[in-house]
């Protein structure tokens, strides 16, 4: 199995066990030019942007690691161009999440990282 049809197997758990938790599933796989957000749903009043992440065992570090200040100025920059598409205004609530797949076990932070934005102009 390819890296790509692996991470595609673990985003659907991942859908799977958030609707589960009540997510309301709006989009998966969102692409722009400044990157992609794995899944985009409703919940509690938030627009979420969910970020997910698998590792078969620690030996390359826990899942949401990977998820460093690199990859949370893409998902932010994203995240903004989706809203900005979608015709949301910025002043709706809205959050980051990640959802970390450490061989079967499943954990979701939400809120796990705020905003990030690198002063770059879209």
């Amino acid at each position: 199995m390819n890296k790509r049809s692996l991470g595609d197997s673990y985003e659907c758990i991942a859908l799977l066990y958030l609707q589960a938790e009540g997510f309301e599933i709006i989009e998966r796989n969102f692409r722009c030019k400044m990157g992609e957000i794995d899944i985009i749903a409703k919940k509690d009043g938030y627009l979420r942007f969910i970020e997910v992440k698998y590792r078969s065992d620690k030996r390359a570090g826990n899942p949401e690691e990977a998820v460093n200040c690199k990859k949370q100025r893409l998902i932010s920059r994203s995240a903004l161009y989706y809203m900005m598409k979608n015709g949301y205004s910025t002043d709706i609530s809205c959050c980051f999440d990640v959802v970390a797949i450490l061989g079967n076990e499943i954990r979701l932070y939400e809120n796990a990282f705020e905003y990030c934005n690198d002063g770059k102009a879209l």
